[in-house]
Parts: structure tokens; sequence; C-alpha cells
């Protein structure tokens, strides 16, 4: 049977916005017991429900391809031929005599795909802003996780996993991006950073627990990781957040990572978002604070 879903009626003021700006409403399932749509005429308020959540599209849809254009899209094969989207920026522009920092961002599940567009969503255009208000250039990667793979092979509901010997295949490809990228660009291999949310929060965990030596900071944001690999991180400063209410990732993943850390004396922060839910990096990526933090780590201090 095909599922049914309305629209919540957004408040009127939403239509005044810019374009860009309207880009979050709330779908529902409808009840068996729920009306669903017909195919007869167009009342006022559908057309009024239709009208904002083509606005709301076209918004997202304009800024997702704003962000395209700083972004450059690029495909990595490894040597067995496997391929990766992913997305690059490079500070226009580049001093010859300087190397740059660069930061890794891993997206979640919902951005999956072969677009090579999805990932460019979240997270990417806050740092971007941030590195042109603040001058502070840096390198911005974003590779894209094909549908139905992840970063990491374990559940998202789960309470706790251990690592897998092997990485994902996804994961693999992005190690080997990184491999690359410092090989070919004026990389600052001393200041790389990972970063990433719900699936990417995971892949975030995973990529600094595989290799702790060459991150010199991380930002996992609703995602989990294997507590017994906490001594092995433990030098990497890690700064944690998470939602209170989130229902997609709970909160226990983070709690326990940070704990495990703790307990080893590692180096790490937390921060819990009182009354939100899965969209925690929201109010993460838009604080100039945290990435200041996280560009001054550097592996030489």
């Amino acid at each position: 049977m095909r599922s049914q879903y309305r629209v919540d009626w957004p408040p009127t003021h939403l239509l005044c916005m810019p374009a860009g700006r309207v880009r979050i409403f709330e779908v529902r399932r409808l009840s068996e017991s729920a009306k669903p749509f017909t195919h007869g005429p167009i009342n006022m308020n559908d057309q009024f429900l239709l009208c904002v959540a083509l606005f709301a599209f076209f918004g997202l849809f304009a800024t997702t391809s704003k962000a395209g254009e700083d972004f450059k899209a690029e495909v990595y094969q490894s040597a067995e031929g496997q391929e990766l989207n992913y997305r690059i920026h490079v500070p226009e522009e580049q001093d010859a005599s300087k190397r740059y920092p660069l930061v890794l961002f891993l997206h979640g599940a919902g951005e999956r795909g072969s677009d090579n567009e999805k990932q460019l969503v979240h997270g990417v255009k806050d740092m971007l802003a941030y590195s042109r208000k603040t001058d502070t250039p840096f390198i911005i990667v974003a590779p894209q996780c094909p549908t139905g793979q992840q970063w990491v092979n374990t559940p998202w509901s789960a309470e706790t996993h251990t690592m897998p010997e092997e990485p994902s295949e996804p994961m693999s490809l992005v190690i080997g991006l990184l491999e690359e990228l410092q090989s070919t660009l004026p990389v600052d291999k001393s200041r790389l950073y990972a970063t990433g949310l719900s699936m990417g929060g995971f892949g975030t965990w995973d990529i600094v627990q595989r290799k702790p030596d060459t991150f010199a900071a991380a930002i996992p944001i609703c995602g989990g990781g294997d507590t017994a690999m906490a001594d092995t991180i433990k030098d990497v400063p890690i700064w944690v957040f998470h939602g209170d209410e989130d229902r997609a990732v709970i909160v226990k993943r983070s709690r326990d990572m940070v704990a495990a850390l703790e307990e080893v004396d590692g180096n790490v922060k937390y921060t819990e978002y009182e009354g939100v839910g899965h969209n925690s990096w929201t109010r993460t990526y838009t604080d100039d604070a945290v990435l200041e933090w996280l560009l001054s780590q550097n592996k030489e201090d």
C-alpha cells in the first residue's frame, strides 16, 4: 500500500523569508485511519501547502547549488579501480610558501547517493563561511558515501559496537583519498582534522581509531565509536557533540565514548545540547568557537 504523507502547516511568516532560508518542514506518516490526499479538485489549503513545500524545496536547491560553486566536483579512483565521489574547496588565493590545514567532512545517511551534491547540504557551507569571515584559509574535503553503504558497517541503533577489523569500502576509499591529497595539494600534515554527523559521526570515530597518528583533532557529532579503542585515541583532541533528545542515535553512544576516554585520561571535551534531537550539528557548525578550537589544534604542539 502506498504511504500517505502530509506537510504540517507552517507559520505564515515563513512565506516572507528570502529564498534559501526556508528549508525545514515536518513530514509525518498518516495513520491508517487518516484521510489520504485525493485526486479531486485542489482546495485553497492544499494549494497553500503545495506552494510552501515547493518554496522550501527550491530554497534548499538554491542553497545547495550555491555551495556547489565553491566546491569542485571530483572522483577519486583507487589502484583497484574503485571510485568515490567527493567535493573539495581549496583556498582561492594561495601563498606558494604556505601549507594549509585540511578538514575532512563525513555526511550523514540522508546525503548518500551518486550525485556528488547532497553531501554539501550540512556543515561545509558553515565551515566555508567561517573561513571567509575570519580570513582563515583551509581545505575542505567532503566525500559522498554511495547509496546502501555506510562509513562504518554497524547498526546505528545499537548501544555498542566493536570496530570492524577492516574498514567499509567507502571508508577505505576515504583513507586512500586523504593519502592522495596530502601528496598532491599543499596540505599541512600536522593539521588534518576529521568531523562528521550521524552516520558521519560514526565515521569520524572510526577513521580516527584506525588512523590516530594522522589527525590533529576530531569533532564527532551524534555518532558512536568502539569504547575499547579509547586508549588508542587518547592523545587526539576530540570534542564530542550530541543532543539529549536524539532518538536516531541514542545519546548514550557519545556519553560512553567520553567516559571511556576520560578513564584513560584522554584529551576529550563534551557538549550535550539540552532539548535538542538528532540535528545537533546545526548548532555545532554555526558556532565559531567550535571551528576556532578545531583549527587551533596542531600535532606539533
